[in-house]
């Protein structure tokens, strides 16, 4: 009689954890800076990992994250590599398409939350009005993350409905051209190319106001939109400083080809280290400890404050500097070593450079926070 052979049961695939995306994303990064961009197969790695339905409204099926909440995911990738942390980032960026008509979004996220936008809002474009919309044609820079975007939005000019703010158009991938010119040091793997439309109609109901009214009613969409995109890319520049912390404190060890003691043994490098130390930390218990307030008042149904916009604002833009700063601090008391190109610092300092000096995190915000803490009108326009 033949042996009948035991059937095991399939056993599920474990599900994929952020401790995971982080290891595959150390042995990949190198070879999504050769290209200038994070694919699109580990976007899907971010997806099943919650990063894009975490700014998903809980009606289409996301699951929203508290702000603090997902500034630290943001926090962790960055630290992997400043360029994909840059690209998650944007998965906060779903908090603008609440301001789209309900029937809108509901198209949106027929095939689930977890949907990639990503936008060149600028410079904005002229349009052609119709009867349906707008006929949409132009080049936008800086739309960061756009290979792997799902959806794509440009930017267009105020209308009377606007109160006078650009509006974005959305459009599908397949009625954009995407050229690869992204040619920079710092945020090198963003994929931050330009967005070529050649005369697309778009309906009205596929535009939106960034910042505008949210038609979703629920918590994380009456958090400060723009406020918390600031945050998001200061998150940026945070974990970014924190891997350059992390290498300073084992490269100390070493001894320099010189044959001098290792650098932990000076005074110089020592006392700088924990300086740097410090700051960071000082700056980041800033900036999350606003985060959690802005949230819980958010959360109780309170109005969010100008001095909480404010707030927001300066602990973002304040954190970004720090950590430009404190990269490049590290930077010089390191050694020769780090005017290599392929040198770790380097890198990290490149990337560090970049959240500092965009248009939410740049020196006009402190005159900004600063005006609105003393009581005075912000001197920003759209800072609040």
């Amino acid at each position: 009689m033949a042996q009948t052979q035991e059937i095991q049961p399939e056993t599920a695939a474990a599900p994929l954890t952020l401790e995971d995306v982080l290891s595959e994303l150390t042995a990949r990064r190198g070879e999504f800076h050769e290209q200038s961009y994070v694919p699109r197969d580990f976007i899907d790695r971010l997806k099943q990992v919650g990063v894009y339905r975490s700014s998903a409204p809980r009606m289409f099926g996301g699951e929203p994250m508290a702000p603090a909440d997902f500034l630290e995911v943001v926090e962790r990738i960055s630290a992997v590599d400043g360029s994909t942390g840059w690209v998650a980032a944007f998965g906060s960026a779903l908090t603008y398409l609440a301001a789209l008509p309900l029937e809108t979004q509901a198209e949106i996220y027929a095939d689930g939350p977890d949907v990639v936008f990503a936008g060149g809002l600028f410079p904005v474009q002229p349009v052609t009005p119709t009867e349906r919309g707008f006929i949409v044609d132009g080049r936008w820079k800086f739309a960061s993350g756009c290979m792997g975007a799902d959806i794509l939005g440009v930017g267009i000019p105020s209308d009377d409905a606007s109160g006078g703010k650009p509006r974005t158009a959305l459009l599908r991938p397949e009625q954009v051209e995407i050229v690869q010119d992204w040619d920079v040091a710092g945020m090198r793997a963003s994929g931050s190319f330009d967005l070529v439309v050649k005369e697309v109609e778009v309906a009205r109901e596929r535009t939106f106001v960034r910042g505008g009214e949210p038609a979703v009613d629920e918590a994380l969409f009456r958090y400060p939109t723009i406020g918390y995109q600031a945050q998001v890319h200061a998150a940026v520049g945070l974990g970014v400083a924190q891997a350059a912390l992390a290498f300073a404190q084992e490269a100390g060890s070493r001894t320099g080809v010189t044959g001098a003691p290792p650098l932990a043994a000076r005074a110089y490098y020592r006392t700088s280290y924990a300086e740097s130390y410090a700051a960071l930390r000082s700056a980041r218990a800033f900036y999350y400890e606003v985060a959690e307030e802005v949230w819980s008042s958010v959360v109780a149904g309170d109005e969010v404050s100008p001095e909480q916009h404010a707030r927001i604002r300066l602990s973002a833009t304040h954190l970004a500097s720090t950590a430009a700063r404190i990269v490049a601090d590290l930077c010089t008391i390191s050694g020769t070593g780090t005017i290599a190109n392929r040198h770790p610092l380097q890198r990290l300092r490149r990337d560090a450079e970049v959240p500092q000096v965009h248009a939410f995190l740049g020196p006009s915000m402190y005159d900004a926070a600063g005006a609105v803490l003393l009581g005075q009108e912000p001197t920003v326009p759209g800072f609040m």
